[in-house]
């Protein structure tokens, strides 16, 4: 679980990656921030595309340079939206993240007051992973 001081962090670098999303056809800026295995904190922006089914996630993002990083495990997730409600990862998001973190706790926070906190496992029930690989 995480403590307060570590969710303030994780929050604090999801909306400053936040300002730097490059999204000038939706202008739906997305920071994440993910804990890694050694309690580093890596964070990302979303990055669209021209051509939409290359944009990238800001989940997707914080998790690559995560592993960019040397991080194999990721404890935790925190995606910012300045938006009303609390926005949580996408299908492939979801996915992608589970590679690195099946269990890993999951905060989505806004500018309004809701949030959504969840582990990654609710999100993501009876997942397809590394596990489904071994023989």
């Amino acid at each position: 679980m995480l403590t307060d001081e570590m969710l303030n962090r994780l929050l604090a670098a999801a909306k400053s990656a936040s300002e730097q999303a490059y999204c000038p056809y939706s202008h739906f800026r997305v920071g994440a921030a993910v804990l890694g295995g050694t309690g580093r904190i890596h964070a990302g922006c979303n990055i669209e595309n021209a051509s939409f089914g290359l944009t990238i996630c800001a989940e997707r993002a914080a998790m690559a340079r995560a592993i960019t990083d040397g991080e194999t495990f990721l404890q935790a997730v925190v995606i910012f939206t300045p938006t009303p409600q609390p926005t949580a990862p996408c299908g492939a998001c979801r996915q992608a993240l589970n590679e690195f973190g099946p269990t890993m706790d999951c905060v989505c926070v806004c500018d309004g007051h809701e949030r959504i906190v969840t582990t990654l496992a609710e999100l993501l029930p009876r997942a397809f992973g590394p596990k489904n690989l071994q023989g």
